[in-house]
């Protein structure tokens, strides 16, 4: 039974959410930068001092209760209310710790370019980037293991806000001397009966280009014979003459730079994918987000 007088530090609090995040105390203490033995520490006072068990250890995994899922929206709310006021007090409004999300088609291009801008402008802020599929970033957002997330919209998700940031074009790539490459008045009709490789499932990409051929009435070839966990794997599989692929502009010249590969494009209006930010409704940092949805507009990959 919780003892009404008990009131949990911050520490406590820190400790079990990073341990319900990263499922592993080695994993979460040197996140936590401490000790595994205060770590446990730490998350056996919060226990006790509340009277429930919110994490199930074992040895070979780490398990949040219901309990522990019933309240780890309101500790990292918690923590989040923290962060924000000491941020204030030393006079930024974007600081402390903020948990994004990003998907496997955005993050490899445009985190060169979006860090080191959030270091110079931001330097209170300590970002912490978790890489994953929609599906997931999403249910981590709504259980507040995530501020925000850097995704394709809409996500069609209750409980959330979205920030529109910029829209970018599909380009086909092809092998070198492909009859489309170079061209700029590709249709998405198309891609009938090409070989078409796709992401593995799971990935918004994957069903993007595939609602794109339906809408079309495009049936590609070969779809799903090969798939990847990665842009990278499946330009390279073109490379090797498998077949063809679209992917997001912000993309080709990391991609393409790799390979005898050719390009083409779509004539306009150009098939293609929005880019934003979202967030819990529930959350109070939404004037941050704003913040940080106009630093990524002015730094987005060219």
């Amino acid at each position: 039974m919780t003892d009404q007088t008990y009131q949990p530090t911050l520490s406590q609090l820190r400790a079990f959410v990073a341990i319900a995040e990263y499922r592993h105390f080695g994993t979460a203490a040197t996140r936590l930068n401490v000790s595994q033995p205060t770590l446990s520490q730490a998350l056996a006072s919060l226990e006790n001092g509340l009277g429930l068990q919110l994490i199930e250890r074992s040895t070979r995994r780490v398990l949040v209760t219901p309990a522990g899922k019933r309240l780890l929206p309101q500790a990292m709310a918690t923590l989040e209310a923290a962060d924000r006021f000491v941020a204030s007090a030393a006079g930024t409004g974007l600081g402390g710790t903020l948990r994004m999300g990003i998907i496997p088609t955005i993050a490899p291009y445009i985190l060169p370019t979006l860090l080191p801008e959030l270091r110079k402008q931001l330097p209170s802020l300590v970002p912490h980037v978790i890489e994953d599929q929609t599906a997931r970033l999403l249910d981590s957002l709504r259980t507040g293991v995530l501020d925000v997330a850097l995704l394709a919209l809409p996500t069609d998700a209750s409980g959330l806000l979205e920030i529109r940031l910029f829209t970018e074009e599909f380009v086909l790539v092809v092998p070198r001397g492909h009859e489309f490459a170079g061209r700029t008045d590709l249709r998405p009709a198309d891609l009938d009966s090409l070989p078409l490789l796709l992401l593995d499932e799971g990935h918004c990409l994957r069903d993007q280009t595939l609602d794109l051929c339906r809408s079309h009435n495009a049936h590609p070839g070969a779809v799903g014979d090969t798939r990847a966990a990665s842009l990278a794997t499946v330009v390279q599989c073109v490379a090797g003459e498998l077949g063809v692929t679209l992917i997001p502009e912000m993309a080709v010249a990391a991609e393409t730079s790799r390979g005898t590969l050719d390009i083409a494009r779509f004539a306009g209006p150009a098939p293609g994918r929005t880019i934003g930010l979202a967030f819990r409704a529930s959350s109070a940092r939404a004037e941050d987000f704003e913040r940080l949805a106009d630093i990524i507009r002015g730094h987005r990959p060219e």
